[in-house]
Formats: structure tokens, C-alpha cells, sequence
């Protein structure tokens, strides 16, 4: 890892050792087939104060065919020169959103997850930001707003509800910063607020529908001091 990460990312660290994407889904992932891609899970340490750790979330634009406006991590489909999904990760998250690999620390790659409506089989890949810097929307064809998002905002139980997809799908999702975020994204971050020890008792009861597109007030991006086209 090169550099140790903060006290607060070793609950963690020590629940992933036991982890399988049973604990982050419950489709299973097909043994073949599927394309091959990789999210880049950016933690950091506070960014502003009080506000305690935070993850990294890009929007997407809300011009695109498929998952428009939908919060996502930065991320993308596997490339012939990439090394492993760390690469991929890293290399997307430079194209998207202008991250600059060397200020990040790789701490491990998460189970590999099936999207059935895509067919992606997406491995996210959990970093520590150990230098934040300044990043924002490198692409805005494809990324619209970049936001910092407070783990303690995510697992505040008034920000916490349940959407229904008109297909009838329902899943976990979270008011932040003026986005909903849900599908594939708000999974993963749900299972690892619960294996950070971070998660707070909330009312799963509340449900709300799914709108067709959601986008914040423009915003250009955010200081430092996803997803491929389809695996939001």
C-alpha cells in the first residue's frame, strides 16, 4: 500500500478480508461472459470541518442515453493496456473527473459485481485519497458535477430512503447535496457503511418513486484540498 491509511478506514479494512458479493448483492456473478469494468470507491479524510470523512461521486450528464443525471463512482470498461482493475479505475478517474493517480493509495479490490441490464461485471476498487486536490468535470459530454459526499450525511437516517424503479426494482438510495443517489452506486455504498461500522438505524419502510432524471444546480466542481457509461 506504501502508506498506512487513517485509523478510521481500519474497521473496514478488516471486515473486507471476509467479504463476497453476496454481501453487496444478491445476483450472483456469472462465472463467464459479461464486460469487464472497474469504479474507483474514493475515500478521504475531512474535507470540511466536522463533516468527517468522504467519498468521491461524479453525476452524470443529463444528456445521456442511459443512466442520465444518475450519481455515480468514476469508472469505466476494462482497456487492453490496463494491468488490473486498480488501472482501469485510476485511468477513468483521470479521464472523467482530472484525479490524479499518484495522490491516491489503493487499498483493495472488492468482489467482482454483475449488472444484469448492462452486462458489465463491475469490480470496484476501494482507495484512500491520501493528497486530495482540486477535480471536476473533465468530460462534460459524460460528467455534469463532482461532489465530495460525507460518510456521516450518507449514513444520517434522514437522508436514507428506499426507490422503486418503475421496472419494480427497489433498492437502497440517499438524498446528498441535492442528488439521489441509487442503483449499483448507492448498493455498494449502503454494504460498506455496514461493514465500516458506520451505518445508523433507519426507516426502510420509506419508499419513494424513482424520478426519470435527477440533476443539482450545475456545479462546475469541488475542491480537493460513476462509471462507465452504463454501470452507474
Amino acid at each position: 500500500m506504501g502508506r498506512k491509511p487513517p485509523q478510521w478506514l481500519e474497521p473496514l479494512l478488516k471486515n473486507l478480508s471476509n467479504v463476497s458479493a453476496v454481501d453487496f448483492t444478491s445476483i450472483p456473478t456469472p462465472e463467464d461472459g459479461g464486460r469487464p469494468a472497474a469504479v474507483l470507491i474514493l475515500l478521504a479524510d475531512e474535507h470540511e470541518p466536522g463533516a468527517g470523512p468522504d467519498v468521491l461521486i461524479m453525476q452524470r450528464a443529463a444528456t445521456l442515453r442511459t443512466h442520465a443525471g444518475q450519481p455515480a463512482f468514476p469508472g469505466g470498461t476494462v482497456e487492453p493496456q490496463d494491468a488490473d482493475a486498480a488501472a482501469t479505475a485510476l485511468r477513468e478517474a483521470q479521464e472523467e473527473v482530472g484525479l490524479d493517480p499518484g495522490s491516491v493509495t489503493v487499498l483493495a479490490e472488492l468482489p467482482t459485481l454483475w449488472i444484469p441490464v448492462t452486462n458489465f461485471l463491475v469490480t470496484p476498487v476501494l482507495a484512500w485519497w491520501h493528497a486530495p486536490h482540486p477535480v471536476g468535470a473533465h468530460q462534460p459530454e459524460e460528467v455534469a458535477h463532482v461532489a465530495r459526499l460525507p460518510l456521516a450525511e450518507l449514513a444520517d437516517p434522514a437522508h436514507r430512503v428506499r426507490v422503486r424503479h418503475r421496472s419494480g426494482w427497489t433498492g437502497p438510495a440517499f438524498h446528498a447535496r441535492g442528488m439521489l443517489v441509487w442503483g449499483f452506486t448507492a448498493g455498494v455504498l449502503s454494504a460498506l457503511l455496514d461493514l465500516g461500522g458506520w451505518t445508523r438505524p433507519w426507516d426502510t419502510s420509506r419508499i419513494e418513486s424513482m424520478p426519470e432524471v435527477v440533476v443539482p444546480p450545475h456545479v462546475t466542481g469541488v475542491s480537493g484540498n460513476p462509471d462507465p457509461p452504463s454501470v452507474g
